[in-house]
């Protein structure tokens, strides 16, 4: 038999310790919440003003003056709120959090000379494009460290849905700026082109992370609205394969506005995800507190009432387990089939690259512009060309 010293605790002791020590990680976390809505109103407030900004340069301060003003006037309050938020009694004691926050509150205290210069013309509008998502980039970064301080496995899915999702947003809003700067200059660079297909390539990685962790509701709601619609597409075909025709800045405006209603929508979205994610931290808490007016005393630390709770515990984090390793496979598989995918393209380029004497990156250009152009796959349309490519040899050597 062990003795222990009557300071000592026992299991008991410790039983109630780690129980509070749950109910403090989630009342940590619903202020967190809180912290996590606010900063996603601060980042869409600055999506906004980087866009009307971004206008308002390209177009010589002619367009979106009010707008520009009235966006800056809202991510004011909203960074007010962010920061008053930030107490360092309610933020975990994590170094990498600390950084990730000290940059976010770094990188804002910026912006009043980032807003004097583009007042005074005296930045592109590229460059404040890249200021403004820097900053956007420094307070998106805080999410995925609050993954740290959660050890419920539903939370941690909640929270890198969300992290995925506002990800996919934000390069939405770079397309926006970025298609915004060439349509209203009237012409798009190599560079600019390349990197507005960047943009737009990289939303699907980010938005498929989302719909693989997102409940049925929010996969349909996002299918439904959160898509970019055939107007966009026909643009974005503009924007990607030729140069726009001269209009008078329509062109760019008509883009904005239909990327702001995507925008608009995505922000709906978002708000849906947080308000999840803040609803599975009160029920939980509410769990807690009901288990704790009800649970018995254990006057044996090894009692069977114990055990059946700390396996009824247990369980649901084994079939967490199980889905999450379920849902690895289907990842490995799935970044397979792209490694595979991006073999076709390449040896499609290279065939484009040696009959048509086009160098890698038209030869890229062609290959989008063939698949756009036929509402297919770019892989589809590299397997067709590698079809008749094939079939031309053979021909040849007959």
């Amino acid at each position: 038999m062990i003795n222990r010293a009557d300071t000592t605790p026992g299991a008991i002791e410790w039983f109630r310790y780690a129980r509070q020590v749950q109910k403090g990680k989630l009342q940590q976390l619903a202020q967190q919440g809180q912290l996590v809505s606010q900063l996603s109103h601060l980042v869409h407030m600055l999506q906004c003003e980087r866009g009307a900004s971004n206008i308002w340069l390209c177009s010589g301060g002619r367009l979106y003056e009010p707008e520009r003003r009235a966006s800056a006037a809202l991510v004011d309050e909203r960074a007010r709120e962010f920061l008053r938020l930030l107490d360092p009694q309610a933020v975990p004691a994590a170094s990498g959090l600390c950084q990730r926050i000290a940059s976010a509150v770094w990188s804002l205290e910026q912006l009043p000379d980032l807003r004097h210069a583009i007042h005074a013309q005296r930045v592109d509008a590229s460059t404040a494009t890249a200021r403004y998502s820097r900053l956007i980039r420094h307070l998106l970064n805080i999410i995925p460290q609050l993954n740290d301080t959660i050890d419920n496995p539903a939370l941690v899915g909640r929270l890198v849905a969300l992290y995925s999702f506002m990800q996919g947003k934000e390069l939405v809003g770079q397309e926006r700026a970025l298609g915004a700067l060439g349509f209203t200059l009237g012409q798009f660079s190599d560079d600019l082109r390349q990197q507005l297909v960047d943009r737009i390539d990289g939303q699907q990685p980010c938005f498929e992370g989302f719909l693989s962790l997102a409940s049925q509701t929010l996969r349909t709601l996002f299918n439904e609205h959160g898509q970019a619609g055939i107007a966009i597409e026909q643009l974005r075909r503009i924007a990607c394969t030729r140069q726009p025709a001269p209009d008078g800045g329509e062109a760019a405006l008509r883009w904005f506005s239909l990327q702001t209603q995507r925008l608009e929508q995505l922000r709906s979205l978002e708000e849906s995800l947080i308000s999840d994610l803040i609803a599975e931290v009160v029920e939980l808490l509410r769990d807690d507190d009901a288990q704790a007016q009800h649970a018995a005393p254990f006057d044996d630390p090894a009692s069977d009432n114990l055990l059946f709770t700390l396996d009824r515990q247990l369980l649901p984090l084994v079939r967490q387990q199980a889905r999450e390793l379920e849902q690895l496979t289907g990842q490995l598989a799935s970044l397979k089939e792209m490694l595979e995918e991006r073999k076709v393209i390449d040896k499609a380029k290279s065939v484009l690259m040696a009959h048509q004497q086009m160098n890698e990156e038209q030869a890229w250009h062609c290959l989008r512009k063939m698949a756009m152009d036929k509402n297919q796959r770019m892989v589809e349309v590299a397997r067709a060309l590698l079809t008749v490519s094939a079939l031309w040899q053979r021909d040849l050597s007959a």
